[in-house]
């Protein structure tokens, strides 16, 4: 026999308070109690009473779901964010739902945040590279419904949250530069990628700026594989690269296999500079210097600012953030021809990260 399910009323009673009490602490009224309150979610608890998000739904309530369109979860950079995402989304009393795209077009997208309204969710955010325009089409085609981008340019006109980039590819030229690197090679992400084309701008004007030109470009599509491919063609130019710029962590770790294939050190011979700072970074071989962005800053805040835009019922500004990045120097660059470490200082550094993970 089905069990039987666990009611509003079942909760009031246990609680000892009205059904209504109960329906304005499941729909987060501010004008009840702390201690009622608490008397109700003990209740739940006790009774283990699972709101019915589609009873809610179909009542035209809201349903306490937000929705995420992403490209593909098996990046680093996306899988974190989405991670970051539903962990503060919890929190909040907020389920995310997420539809995955593998074609990055607009028809997909479109096709996307469809699936996500279809399922009646309170606002979206969109965590795939869109033009100004495109982002412009997804935000009429939600409507009323709150929708927060977190891949297009700076300058588009749509509730945005995303990383500078142009600080970011700044800060790595000029670690390069500093260190007295003068022949430069980039490789980039795709470019129909918004922020790996505005990391590769970033990167041109910054260099151009101290009147020097790559001597070589290759771009990648992210991954490690297609790091270690471009890196070979780069090392086979007719003028060897001293120093790589690299628009993400997972090409880098490519790109330092092909440099031990080739024969050459990192960082005595190439010095290699990535993008994003992902978890793993610290321990490549060599340690990897890099750029980092926050992506639990960024999942969490794009949550923030999307509950806290609800929560005003869109009567509150929305207004746009561009988060900071920073320079993580390890030891994968160094000026040219130079250790940038001792053997005995890499094994204390290594030593030091092993000590930090242990538990205590």
């Amino acid at each position: 026999m089905k069990p039987k399910s666990v009611t509003l009323d079942d909760v009031a009673r246990q609680a000892g308070v009205s059904y209504q009490t109960v329906s304005r602490v499941l729909n987060q009224a501010a004008h009840v109690s702390a201690k009622t309150r608490d008397k109700v979610e003990q209740a739940m608890a006790a009774l283990n009473y699972v709101p019915n998000r589609v009873a809610q739904q179909l009542a035209g309530k809201q349903s306490y779901t937000l929705g995420l369109a992403t490209t593909e979860l098996a990046l680093h950079a996306p899988s974190q964010i989405a991670s970051a995402m539903k962990t503060r989304a919890n929190q909040l009393g907020f389920n995310v739902v997420i539809s995955m795209i593998d074609n990055l077009s607009l028809p997909a997208c479109r096709t996307a945040v469809n699936e996500l309204m279809s399922q009646r969710v309170d606002g979206v955010l969109i965590n795939v590279p869109l033009s100004n325009d495109d982002a412009g089409a997804i935000a009429q085609l939600c409507g009323d419904l709150p929708v927060l981008f977190l891949d297009v340019d700076p300058q588009a006109e749509v509730f945005k949250i995303l990383f500078d980039p142009h600080c970011g590819a700044e800060q790595g030229v000029e670690h390069i530069l500093a260190l007295g690197h003068q022949k430069i090679a980039v490789l980039t992400g795709p470019l129909e990628s918004i922020s790996a084309r505005l990391r590769y701008e970033g990167w041109l004007s910054t260099l151009a700026k101290h009147q020097i030109t790559p001597c070589a470009v290759q771009h990648g599509d992210w991954s490690a594989a297609s790091g270690y491919q471009q890196a070979l063609m780069l090392l086979n130019q007719p003028v060897r690269p001293t120093a790589i710029l690299i628009a993400n962590d997972q090409m880098a770790l490519g790109v330092l296999r092909a440099v031990h294939e080739f024969g050459l050190r990192v960082p005595e011979q190439i010095s290699v500079i990535g993008y994003d700072d992902t978890e793993d970074s610290a321990f490549f071989f060599p340690p990897l210097t890099t750029i980092k962005q926050d992506f639990r800053l960024l999942g969490h805040e794009s949550v923030n600012r999307l509950v806290d835009h609800l929560h005003h019922h869109g009567d509150k500004q929305q207004s746009s953030l561009l988060l900071p990045t920073s320079l993580v120097e390890r030891h994968t660059t160094s000026k040219p021809g130079e250790s940038a470490v001792s053997q005995e200082a890499l094994s204390q550094e290594l030593l030091r990260i092993a000590r930090q993970l242990s538990p205590r």
